[in-house]
């Protein structure tokens, strides 16, 4: 079954298709249609126009390409499997929830407030994303080429890796689990705080306050920028390039850093004898107190 150069704007307009080709159609119109292709499987869209709520509920066996979804697109995806999106704009809020098992989204543009949650199975590449609260309690996930700007990311997510990515955001990472970002950079406030198993490899993370109450957190030759009060009871092994602004009362492990600026140490509150901290990496290393 082929759609080709339509317009529907009629509630469920193509409510159950299967086995459907969706091609230059415009999903739009003074009906205020919602979910037009609710309930459907074994799609190809290319082209389309989506100005309506909901077009992609239950769907099952899809790949859409080149489509622009509006702001008025609220809701775009949800409860979906096995969706693969190419060369996409998504602008509605909550573009994706709830959708699980083989999600792709290569080379689109989003900017969705409260973008994918409770999502599993997800692979991201070489998009880009403006988000309030993105990624919210998923897991699973394979990202590669990321360009985000948005606060309270990746919070409660769970099996997660990240390459290549740049991640401006703030209090990103909230109690994830087993989460590996690897040659990017993760710019904001507040990093990590309340994480277990988080490592970062030759990273740049720039902004206060970082990595402050973990358990388990690696970092692998990575460089901080403006990282005031780093660490704070966090089992900490840490590698670090260059300068940290401060370190505060990490609970324990070790923390090798060419310089640190201040190392503040409350007895009472760490032991500080608990946790290695060098200075230098040269032979002539020395540890910091």
């Amino acid at each position: 079954m082929k759609y080709t150069n339509q317009t529907y704007d009629e509630e469920r307009a193509l409510y159950g298709v299967c086995g459907a080709e969706i091609s230059d159609c415009s999903f739009d119109g003074p009906a205020d249609g919602e979910s037009a292709l609710k309930e459907t499987s074994d799609l190809t869209v290319e082209r389309c126009y989506f100005n309506l709520r909901y077009p992609f509920w239950h769907t099952q066996n899809a790949v859409i390409r080149d489509a622009s979804m509006t702001e008025n697109c609220r809701a775009a995806l949800w409860y979906d499997e096995n969706v693969t999106l190419t060369g996409c704009t998504m602008n509605g809020i909550k573009a994706l929830r709830e959708c699980h098992g083989g999600i792709v989204l290569e080379d689109c543009k989003i900017c969705s407030p409260e973008f994918s949650w409770k999502c599993s199975d997800v692979q991201i590449r070489r998009c880009t994303l403006e988000s309030e609260y993105p990624f919210f309690e998923c897991c699973d996930m394979d990202i590669d080429g990321l360009n985000m700007t948005g606060k309270y990311s990746f919070q409660y997510v769970r099996n997660v890796i990240i390459r290549n990515s740049e991640l401006n955001t703030k209090d990103a990472f909230w109690h994830s689990k087993n989460v590996t970002v690897t040659d990017s950079v993760v710019r904001g406030e507040y990093l990590g705080w309340y994480s277990e198993d988080i490592k970062l490899i030759r990273c740049k993370i720039i902004g206060t306050q970082p990595l402050c109450y973990c358990k388990g957190l690696i970092l692998e030759d990575c460089t901080m920028e403006q990282t005031d009060l780093s660490f704070e009871n966090s089992e900490v092994t840490a590698n670090v390039s260059g300068h940290i602004d401060s370190v505060k009362n990490p609970l324990r492990g070790e923390i090798c850093a060419d310089s640190i600026g201040e190392v503040i140490l409350e007895n009472g509150r760490i032991n500080p004898n608990d946790t290695k901290i060098i200075c230098g990496k040269s032979p002539q290393n020395e540890e910091c107190a």
